[in-house]
């Protein structure tokens, strides 16, 4: 389907698993590669959009020295965002905790940015979605964090995780932004790179 990007050889500039099988569902041959310590801060008069295109152009930018010039780089990045706060990853369990409690009983945005790059161009768009989380007890958020991952996802939690099965109450949006990469919008923006 995306004859004219045979002449790129793709790389996904992420560590993230999901990520990885969300841009595999394309049908893509991509190669990971994954550079450390890239500097996610990001302006504090930014919006929930902006962040994450923000960090995406920056993890971008990190790769461009080094890259091919057959070379589309793909960078992501996403946040969770709650009354005007940004929820990250969490730093223990703890904090996943209190960002579980945040997000109990209410409606929160997932904002993906992405950029793709090469040598010639630069494409960076974002993706927002609402989440409408039911009520958690402490007893389920207890019950999630240990059993588990919630410290490598913005927000403490994955959708496609126990805790997504159980405190969804509804979704608007593309369910696979909230995942990590919002993949129906990535493949529009690929048709027409």
């Amino acid at each position: 389907m995306l004859e004219h990007l045979k002449k790129y050889h793709l790389v996904l500039a992420s560590n993230s698993p999901r990520r990885k099988e969300l841009l595999a569902g394309l049908d893509l041959t991509f190669e990971v590669r994954v550079l450390s310590d890239i500097d996610e801060s990001y302006p504090d008069n930014l919006s929930c959009e902006e962040i994450p295109q923000h960090i995406s152009q920056k993890k971008a930018k990190a790769y461009q020295s080094t890259m091919a010039d057959d070379e589309l780089i793909i960078t992501a990045d996403t946040i969770v965002w709650s009354d005007g706060m940004v929820l990250g990853k969490p730093a223990d369990a703890e904090a996943a905790k209190q960002m579980l409690r945040l997000l109990s009983g209410k409606v929160h945005q997932v904002a993906t940015g992405v950029t793709l790059l090469t040598k010639e161009q630069q494409k960076t768009f974002a993706v927002v979605s609402e989440v409408v989380f039911d009520e958690l007890s402490d007893e389920e958020i207890e019950y999630y964090v240990a059993h588990y991952s919630p410290m490598d996802k913005a927000g403490a939690y994955g959708i496609q995780e126990w805790i997504g099965y159980v405190g969804v109450a509804s979704l608007k949006g593309s369910y696979f932004n909230v995942m990590g990469l919002p993949v129906q919008r990535l493949y529009k923006e690929l048709k027409s790179f």
